[in-house]
């Protein structure tokens, strides 16, 4: 996938921008679950054959099929997304200057939910090891959102979800195609019908632009 350019920023003021300005706004997001606490209740689950615990890298074999790092990628880059957008989702159902924009936000925040719920699920029986904070890249979008206000923040939590929603799909689409795995092949399948929904929910506010796609690979 394409590394796209960020604005250069601190992750601790992104968040602290992010929290003032919710603050601000007199709303809250609601909070994900105890990463912690669930993270531990999913690894003491005996799903997992003697195999699958004695390793998180290389290809592993599972009573689902084999486990490849490309399977675990995809769980993990699912995770990942959720523990960003399902937060600025949250905030744009109050911050966002357009009525679509609002609207497509609960949308996409009550999707996130579910899904966040299926990588829990998954990654809990396959032993995959999952983020607990966005990236370094994910926490500047979020503060150049955040920091943002009327119609350039609408505009810019469009470019930067649609972006993130496009270089994922890529990854799903690999990961249906290829994994041997049947957990994983059926999570991919509902991973893609999520981030599809929200790229057309995305684009039907009619903000997107050019920055908003990830660069065609070569």
């Amino acid at each position: 996938m394409t590394t796209m350019a960020h604005p250069s920023t601190t992750t601790a003021g992104g968040l602290a921008a992010l929290c003032l300005l919710t603050a601000c706004a007199g709303y809250t997001p609601t909070p994900l679950p105890d990463t912690a606490a669930l993270d531990a209740a999913a690894s003491a689950e005996p799903d997992a054959t003697p195999s699958e615990r004695e390793s998180d890298t290389g290809t592993v074999q599972t009573k689902w099929g084999p486990l490849s790092e490309l399977d675990r990628d995809l769980v993990r880059k699912v995770r990942l997304a959720s523990l960003w957008e399902m937060p600025m989702a949250q905030d744009a159902i109050q911050r966002g200057e357009a009525a679509r924009v609002r609207q497509i936000s609960r949308e996409i925040a009550a999707q996130h939910h579910t899904l966040d719920g299926q990588v829990r699920d998954v990654a809990g029986k396959l032993r995959i090891t999952l983020p607990v904070k966005p990236t370094d890249q994910q926490q500047a979008w979020m503060t150049d959102i955040s920091g943002r206000s009327g119609q350039a923040y609408d505009a810019t939590y469009v470019k930067w979800l649609r972006l993130a929603h496009g270089q994922i799909f890529g990854v799903i689409g690999t990961v249906r195609g290829t994994t041997q795995n049947t957990l994983i092949r059926r999570f991919s399948e509902q991973a893609n019908a999520a981030v599809l929904n929200h790229q057309r929910l995305l684009e039907s506010t009619g903000l997107t632009t050019p920055e908003s796609f990830p660069t065609p690979p070569s």
